[in-house]
């Protein structure tokens, strides 16, 4: 088997080069523009690469990322400039041995000869910055540092490129200047104005996908930056998302451990510092006194607890429901503020819940008779990553042909039995994992079912059942002379 597949290895390395060869000749680059958005737990990039066919007919566009950006790499999405039709996105894969990865992104239609198109890539990084220094007391300001690759790396010809990094202050402590790239430009490599790092320009770029050309050209840029907001982390998130048609009711329960990755504390905690610090509102960047939640309209009989007992220290501001496919964006608002403030490298678990009516987020399909029911994947806390996240769908007792179309892949998906009070046999549930989710990823699970009639009476025959067994179990017992010795006259 292993000679079989050495014998093969041949032939494809040959393909894979071929292929990668063929489309360097398909496109030129006239431009490409990088734009790096800094924050705290997610980075943002949007880089638009401006082609130009050099060949008849040209329907597909590679673009290349490093193994770091891959990596870090949690949304992506291909667009047209201007167009609202994402493009459809197949790994490519890469040469042996390489560092970097190819995406094959399908044009919308073929380009003629010398024909343009602007193609637009976003994405949002995880896990990108990390705080410098690594350590700090409460009355020490927050920083940031980031790194990234200089050059952005295609199997095209650049006649231009630019990366141009945005920090959220323009406090900026430092940047990097590139060394060794006058064959690529004639100006300084590198700027600075306000807020905005600006790299570039670089001129005449050749093919700079290979091995070759990144061990000679590239090189690691860093930024380091001041950032006055807490950088959240959701280091596990799971959610129990329960349907019930006895109470017309969908329970949406998550377990919360949440994290700060700002610097660590130095020394002691300090609560005179701290109340101090907040009378004076001058609260240091790092330290989590309370979060603000967006959670749906609608929503009812909320609760939030940690591992002492219940948390009294927040308030609710709920919004009236909204139908269901509405463009509203009514919300409620959780103002939640956890037992204690929360400071660099610590972490808080909590649990938040809530009820809704069923109705917000259910239909009925008469041709089909199937339920059909839109459950959140997450609950979004702006600027956080959510490391792991958990999702389980608990099903009526009795639903049968479940069905589920997810937004996006998960990592895993398993089927199980969810058994609780009153039930019989237990109801169907649905477990869903994934890993690095950001704000783009708040969306629905849909999730369709259909429940037999005659499940409905499942519940009151079984109740009726353990209370006539009780009373006649009552009626026996009292018959039942358990005496050892009985008494005489």
């Amino acid at each position: 088997m292993l000679q079989c597949w050495r014998a093969l290895a041949i032939p494809l390395l040959v393909s894979i080069a071929s292929a990668f060869a063929a489309s360097s000749q398909s496109f030129e680059n006239s431009a490409i523009v990088r734009t790096v958005d800094l924050g705290g737990s997610l980075v943002h990039v949007t880089t638009t690469f401006a082609a130009r066919a050099l060949e008849p007919n040209a329907n597909a566009y590679t673009i290349t990322l490093t193994e770091e950006e891959i990596h870090r790499t949690s949304w992506l999405e291909v667009k047209v400039k201007g167009q609202q039709q994402p493009l459809t996105v197949t790994y490519g894969g890469g040469l042996p041995d390489s560092k970097f990865y190819n995406l094959d992104v399908q044009l919308p239609s073929p380009l003629e000869l010398n024909s343009t198109v602007n193609i637009v890539l976003e994405t949002i990084q995880t896990h990108a910055t990390y705080p410098w220094p690594e350590r700090a007391t409460q009355q020490d300001e927050q920083a940031l540092k980031h790194n990234t690759t200089l050059f952005v790396l295609s199997p095209y010809k650049t006649n231009v490129q630019r990366t141009k990094v945005k920090t959220p202050s323009p406090e900026v402590r430092s940047y990097t200047t590139p060394k060794d790239v006058d064959a690529f430009t004639l100006e300084s490599p590198v700027t600075k104005s306000g807020a905005t790092i600006t790299y570039g320009p670089f001129n005449n770029l050749p093919v700079s996908a290979s091995n070759e050309w990144i061990a000679k050209n590239q090189q690691l840029i860093s930024m380091h930056y001041k950032y006055d907001y807490p950088v959240l982390e959701l280091t596990k998130v799971k959610r129990a998302a329960e349907i019930s048609h006895w109470g017309a009711n969908l329970n949406i329960q998550d377990d919360i451990v949440l994290y700060n990755a700002g610097p660590e504390l130095k020394g002691h905690f300090s609560r005179l510092e701290h109340q101090t610090q907040s009378f004076y509102k001058r609260s240091a960047a790092h330290v989590i006194p309370s979060l603000s939640i967006h959670l749906p309209a609608g929503i009812h009989d909320v609760y939030y607890y940690d591992l002492v007992g219940n948390v009294s220290t927040s308030r609710l501001r709920t919004a009236p429901s909204v139908p269901k496919n509405s463009k509203s964006n009514q919300y409620s608002v959780m103002e939640l503020r956890p037992r204690y403030p929360l400071l660099g490298g610590w972490n808080y678990s909590f649990t938040l819940g809530w009820d809704s009516p069923l109705e917000d987020s259910a239909s009925y399909d008469q041709t089909t008779g199937k339920y059909i029911v839109q459950v959140p994947i997450m609950t979004d806390l702006p600027g956080s990553v959510t490391n792991d996240c958990e999702v389980k769908i608990i099903l009526p007792e009795g639903a049968t042909d479940v069905e589920y179309v997810l937004p996006f892949p998960a990592i895993s998906t398993e089927e199980s039995t969810h058994v609780t009070y009153l039930d019989t046999l237990g109801r169907p549930a649905i477990t869903f994992k994934y890993k690095n989710l950001t704000t783009k990823h708040a969306k629905s699970i849909y999730v369709s079912y259909k429940v037999p009639f005659s499940v409905h009476f499942r519940k009151p025959i079984a109740v009726a059942t353990a209370l006539l067994s009780l009373f006649v179990f009552g009626m026996v017992a009292r018959r039942v002379d358990l005496t050892l010795q009985k008494k005489t006259a």
